[in-house]
């Protein structure tokens, strides 16, 4: 007879955590929580009575359970929880989700046949889309209740490593969202326990250790099982549970139901408990003898039934068992129901042919009582019936037989299936297992008899160890490899695996790494035929020449550009389209020096290559080369939009983000601030989120740029400072840096610090050969130094020679340059065509080209040339209505210098919020407002404005009885806040704010 205390008792804490936990959630602050604990004590109680309270509570419940069968396919418990909620009502169709639905198809089944093939995705995108996931279900219950949701996880010390990542994923990434984790494990958990422990570490998480209940905790627990008042329960009762249970909460029903069965604790004529006899005789003193005793009452059939059951684990498959016991479907249903009626076993699992014990402690109850040779032979048994019915063991089988093998102490067998169970997972995208498995192998064949085993094992794991991106340890285990005898690699595999290295320490920046591997294979080519992989070595040591790790005597990109071809010409030939597309690449960014049709040549070559090799995650690298190609040549985003729309329909989460930043960082030149603003806060937070350096750089400083673009300089150093927390000043986008702050100096009337800015571009980009082209060297920078006198129209020339002047955005300013030139030397139809060849190339760039205006305008007043009159009204009224008054007065000063009439902008109002209209503010007034932003003194604001000083200070004392501020201090405050709120308020596109000026090479 089984006894359970209705009631959870001495866990007031831990529900009381739990409770906080569900209401965070609905408040939309998630948190996680690990319970941890023995086998018994409690856990799986409190996780079920957390379900409850967040079913009854409106929340979302997904539950699941990690597989002790030894099996390990990815994600399980996690598959498990999301089939467990979607069951009845069917996968999501949120349209949110669409750019995930890939990487979910490895747990919903429903969407693993409905995408397109392609390459698996990565552990990152995968969590990422998980928590997409969460998000989306408590979102669309929110629709009809207060979101929130809430996933629980048990027996985390069972599950595998993918499933380990995505919860330590979760765990970082909750804080803000209305989901709630709750996972379960015991202390002795390795990999999972880790987790809980380090994510507690660093806050994440909290990790709540549950302790064995104390003397009145028992007493009370049994009182709740016998429902009985509390006294009424005898005493040798409660004493004896207090000394046999340990506090264990299942121990204490587990020998109360023994006491029960045994006859020695009875119900007496008024209803309550008696002892009828000796609790030490009767009485089981441990659960094993309670669990033996209830299966004892089985038939023999049922408890071999049992028995196998057992050593298979505590979760175990109907076809499994059946095939290694031989019974018929009437027999082995007969057995399991009455395990079920012996409350040893129940149906568990996402589908009806998976059953598990009650409690991890009646397995291990089971199996205590078998003999070593008993579990040996049941498991050997079970290995070769799974074996016949399953040739090849697909799917999770492999993993299954190695662990049946070790259990029947056939090590070497047990290990050769764990490495080929590796090697499956790998093949699956689930390298973490991979590794796992892998390593078990290489632990299992450690004699020095079996390198012959190993060494293959070892190889292997190198590679997978590589695809993770874990390359110290991949070094470190390639180094142990025999160098001579037994199990040594022949050259050409040594060659690879190596080369392999070396490509990946290379995109990682290991540079002096990537030199080492590149060194060791050519000494290992010299004596063997490395056709195979000399153009992989190629390709590593060009990018390595590039960089300047490799020092070279002749120009450094003619000699990477000879490298490349060269892998080219091994690679195509050989077969080795990955290789091939990767010197395409580097190729394509080198052509780039001899014009853009070469360049994308080159990308179009590989493009081919990778599509009629299947190679789906470079199809659409390529078309992000070929995207951010054509926008440098026309200021277009078509193709761009084509290769974001197909990393979208591949899932490919990390190439999407790329996209997005791209598309992004073009509309900022283009001046479509508010497209710029929802692309970045579309995926700023996920590349975060994804650890991916390179993306979250580009989109820090296309925020940068986007603020700079708009004269807002506070924000842009913001973005800028959260840039090099990311190591930003490795980064090879850092030309992206000073065009911000050369725009931004613009915006602000600075012209002295912006080209200063251009002048420490020129500088970067000296030190670091880039075929980065929007940095200023082209365009701003020559039309700034001719502007200020400092160049002639030699320097200019020498300038205009080079084929990226030819790119609109470096060709607005460009000719505006040549026009200056060309007026001051007094040819103005020259210098007129300059100008309306300047004006077609900006048609692209909305704020960019009004900049240009206003510029070009002040040195053809000066010289005496042109149409400056029609150009300042022009960029006057653009920037008058963008809210950028620093520009907007010069503009209007200029326009008074030239003699002609200004138009008043007394009525223009329109840009202040409705407080400060309601507050008095005057035009000039918001003007000097809005320059208090950036703390400016009295003769910066007054030298921006075109006013004096003295004007400048009667503003100010204006602003302060206005708006009620008691200082300066307190002003400048407000300005900055009343900055903000307008920022957030929707408007149109070119009054949302200015751009950046510069791009990337994805721009």
């Amino acid at each position: 007879m089984i006894i359970t205390s209705p009631a959870v008792v001495g866990r007031g804490n831990e529900l009381a955590l739990l409770d906080a936990c569900l209401t965070s959630a609905q408040q939309g602050e998630g948190q996680a929580v690990f319970l941890l604990g023995d086998a018994g004590i409690g856990k799986s109680r409190l996780a079920a009575e957390c379900a409850f309270h967040a079913f009854s509570g409106g929340l979302a419940v997904l539950r699941g359970r990690a597989a002790t069968t030894g099996a390990t396919r990815p994600f399980r418990p996690i598959a498990e929880a999301l089939l467990s909620f979607f069951r009845l009502s069917g996968a999501p169709q949120n349209p949110e989700l669409v750019p995930y639905r890939s990487a979910l198809g490895a747990l919903l089944p429903e969407w693993r046949d409905a995408e397109p093939a392609g390459e698996a995705a990565s552990l990152f995108e995968t969590a990422e889309a998980v928590l997409r996931l969460l998000l989306a279900i408590a979102r669309d219950l929110g629709q009809h209740r207060q979101p929130g949701c809430l996933l629980v996880i048990e027996d985390l010390h069972e599950a595998e490593p993918e499933t380990l990542a995505v919860l330590e994923y979760l765990c970082d990434n909750l804080r803000g969202l209305p989901v709630c984790l709750v996972a379960t494990l015991r202390p002795d958990a390795g990999p999972a326990g880790r987790l809980a422990r380090t994510a507690a570490l660093r806050r994440s998480a909290t990790l709540s250790e549950l302790r064995p209940l104390t003397a009145d905790d028992v007493r009370a627990m049994a009182t709740s099982a016998l429902a009985i008042d509390a006294g009424a329960l005898p005493a040798e009762v409660a004493d004896r549970l207090v000394r046999d249970s340990e506090g264990n909460p299942f121990v204490v029903e587990e020998l109360l139901g023994g006491m029960i069965a045994a006859g020695v604790l009875r119900r007496g004529p008024a209803g309550g408990w008696q002892v009828c006899g000796d609790l030490g005789i009767d009485v089981p003193t441990t659960v094993v003898h309670s669990v033996a005793q209830r299966a004892a009452r089985l038939s023999p059939a049922g408890q071999t039934m049992l028995d196998t059951a057992a050593v298979l684990g505590r979760r175990f498959s109907l076809p499994v068992l059946k095939l290694v016991t031989a019974l018929d479907d009437r027999d082995l249903l007969v057995h399991l129901r009455a395990g079920i009626d012996a409350q040893l076993i129940s149906p568990g699992g996402p589908v009806g042919d998976w059953y598990e014990f009650r409690h991890a402690l009646t397995a291990e109850a089971l199996l205590a009582q078998l003999l070593p040779s008993e579990r040996a032979a049941i498991a050997s048994q079970a290995a070769d019936a799974v074996e016949r019915a399953y040739p090849g063991l697909p799917g999770e089988w492999c993993s299954q037989v190695a662990a049946l093998r070790l259990t029947a102490g056939d090590t070497r067998q047990a290990a050769l299936r764990y490495a080929e169970a590796g090697r499956v997972a790998l093949a699956g995208g689930a390298v973490n297992s991979a590794v796992s498995l892998l390593e078990r192998a290489r632990e299992l064949l450690a004699d020095p008899a079996a390198v012959a085993d190993r060494t293959p094992v070892a190889e292997q794991l190198v590679y997978t160890l590589i695809e993770t991106g874990q390359l110290d340890r991949a070094l470190a285990l390639m180094e142990t490899l025999p160098q001579a005898g037994p199990g040594v690699l022949d050259a050409a595999r040594s060659a690879a695996l190596h080369a392999r290295f070396a490509w990946a320490a290379v995109t990682a920046s290991r540079f002096d790494d990537a030199a080492v591997q590149v060194r060791y294979v050519r000494s290992l080519l010299g004596g063997s035929d490395g056709a195979a992989h000399a153009p992989a070595v190629d390709v590593v040591e060009a990018h390595l020449v590039l960089a300047g790790v490799q020092r070279v005597d002749t120009d450094r990109a003619a000699e990477a550009e000879r490298l490349a071809r060269r892998a080219v010409a091994g690679a195509e030939p050989a077969g080795l389209a990955e290789v091939a597309c990767q010197a395409w690449q580097l190729l394509a960014i080198l052509e780039r020096r001899h014009g853009f049709d070469r360049a994308d040549a080159c990308l179009e070559r590989a493009l081919t290559l990778a599509t009629e090799h299947g190679l789906t995650t470079w199809q659409v690298n390529i078309l992000l080369g070929l995207g951010a190609n054509e926008f440098l040549r026309s200021g277009a985003s078509a193709r761009l939009q084509r290769a974001h729309g197909e990393a979208l329909r591949h899932g490919a989460l990390v190439l999407m983000h790329t996209a997005e930043a791209t598309l992004a960082i073009q509309a900022v030149l283009r001046g479509e601030y508010g497209t710029a603003r929802e692309l970045t806060d579309r995926c700023v937070e996920a590349t975060a989120r994804l650890r991916n350096a390179d993306n979250h750089q580009l989109v820090l400083l296309t925020r940068a740029a986007l603020a700079g673009h708009q004269g807002r300089r506070r924000e842009m150093e913001q973005e800028l400072a959260e840039f090099y927390r990311w190591d930003g000043e490795r980064s090879l986008q850092m030309p992206l840096v000073f065009g911000s702050r050369a725009i931004c100096a613009l915006l602000e009337e600075n012209h002295e610090q912006a080209l200063g800015e251009m002048d420490r571009a020129l500088s970067w980009e000296e030190r670091n050969p880039s075929v980065f082209y929007l940095s200023g060297r082209y365009g701003l920078r020559p039309l700034l130094r001719a502007m200020s006198g400092q160049a002639d129209a030699a320097e200019h020339a020498a300038v205009a020679a080079h084929s990226a002047t030819m790119l609109p955005w470096n060709r607005q300013f460009e000719r505006l340059a040549h026009a200056v030139h060309e007026g001051r030397a007094g040819r103005t139809a020259a210098a007129l065509e300059a100008v309306a060849e300047a004006r077609r190339a900006g048609t692209p760039f909305l704020m960019a080209r009004h900049l240009g205006l206003r510029l070009v305008a002040e040195a053809a007043l000066a010289d005496g040339w042109g149409e400056p009159v029609d150009w300042l009204r022009t960029a006057e009224e653009y920037f008058h209505t963008a809210a950028v008054p620093s520009v907007a007065s010069a503009c209007r000063e200029l326009l008074r210098r030239a003699g002609a009439s200004v138009a008043q902008r007394r009525s223009g109002t329109e840009a202040m919020s409705a407080e400060l209209r309601r507050q008095g503010l005057t035009v000039r007034e918001y003007e000097v407002f809005l320059l208090l932003v950036h703390r400016l003194g009295n003769q910066e604001i007054a030298e921006r404005l075109f006013i004096s000083p003295r004007t400048v200070e009667k503003h100010v004392a204006s602003l302060l009885a206005k708006t009620g501020r008691p200082n300066r201090t307190a002003l400048c405050d407000h300005a900055a806040e009343v900055f903000r709120l307008l920022e957030r308020a929707p408007g149109p596109e070119h009054a949302s704010g200015p751009v950046t000026g510069s791009g990337s090479d994805r721009a």
